[in-house]
């Protein structure tokens, strides 16, 4: 696992406007299972539903927990959604893919049958 990961979409003739990347920040603590794990779920995601649109922060609150005080991470590993607003959060490995899509507001969420 990196400690950054940044992808660039590349469109001809269209530029690149703030409001189509998206600022994802990871929160883990060490080289656990479960970061490694968030990080690769969150990495397969964003290549299926953001086609290159977004940058991925890996934020060890093992190396430096200070950083986490900002985003009031109560819970590793956390995603926290900087960019598109509002700020979201989802805690967990992000094994659930449908989860993770509602709560970053990729999918709607389906109505109550």
């Amino acid at each position: 696992m990196t400690t950054e990961t940044k992808t660039k979409a590349t469109r001809k003739n269209k530029p690149e406007s703030i409001e189509d990347r998206w600022q994802l920040r990871l929160y883990v603590a060490g080289q656990t299972t479960k970061s490694i794990t968030a990080f690769a779920n969150l990495k397969k995601i964003c290549e299926e539903h953001l086609e290159g649109k977004y940058s991925i922060e890996v934020v060890d609150l093992v190396e430096n927990p200070a950083l986490g005080r900002g985003d009031q991470i109560l819970a590793l590993p956390t995603l926290v959604r900087r960019l598109p607003t509002p700020i979201k959060k989802i805690i967990g490995d992000l094994s659930n893919t449908e989860r993770v899509l509602v709560g970053l507001d990729l999918r709607p969420r389906r109505a109550s049958a």
